[in-house]
C-alpha cells in the first residue's frame, strides 16, 4: 500500500497493460496479482477493478481513463501526458521542454 509504484507515472501502463501483474514484498514474498488484489489496488488507485481484467480500456472514457494519471507523479511535467500514449493507443513524438499543459493539449487534439 505503501509502495511508491502505486504513485509513479510510467507504472500505470505496466499496471494495465499485462494480462498478469504480481506483486511481491519488500523481502520477496509473493503477495498476489493484480487480479487476486484488484479491489485493493482499486482503493489504492481509484481505478474501477475491472480495468484491471481484460476489457478494452475504450470501455472507459476519456476523462476517467485521464483521471487515473492525475494524482501520479512524474519527473517532467510532459511525462504524466507522454504515460498515458498506451492507454488510449496513440502514437506522438515525444517533445522534451513543452511543458505539462501542452502535452496534455497535444495528447487530447491525438485522442
Amino acid at each position: 500500500r505503501a509502495s511508491k509504484w502505486f504513485t509513479r507515472g510510467w507504472t500505470l501502463q505496466e499496471l494495465l497493460a499485462p494480462r498478469s501483474v504480481e506483486f511481491f514484498s519488500r523481502k520477496g514474498n509473493r503477495i498476489g496479482n493484480k487480479r487476486t488484489l484488484e479491489q485493493q489496488i482499486h482503493e489504492f488507485t481509484g481505478i474501477p477493478a475491472t480495468a484491471f481484467r481484460e476489457y478494452p480500456l475504450s470501455q472507459f472514457d476519456v476523462d476517467e481513463r485521464l483521471s487515473w494519471a492525475k494524482s501520479r507523479q512524474t519527473t517532467r511535467g510532459e511525462d504524466k501526458a507522454y504515460s498515458l500514449f498506451g492507454i488510449f493507443d496513440v502514437q506522438m513524438p515525444l517533445l522534451y521542454g513543452e511543458g505539462e499543459v501542452k502535452a496534455f493539449q497535444r495528447l487530447r487534439e491525438a485522442i
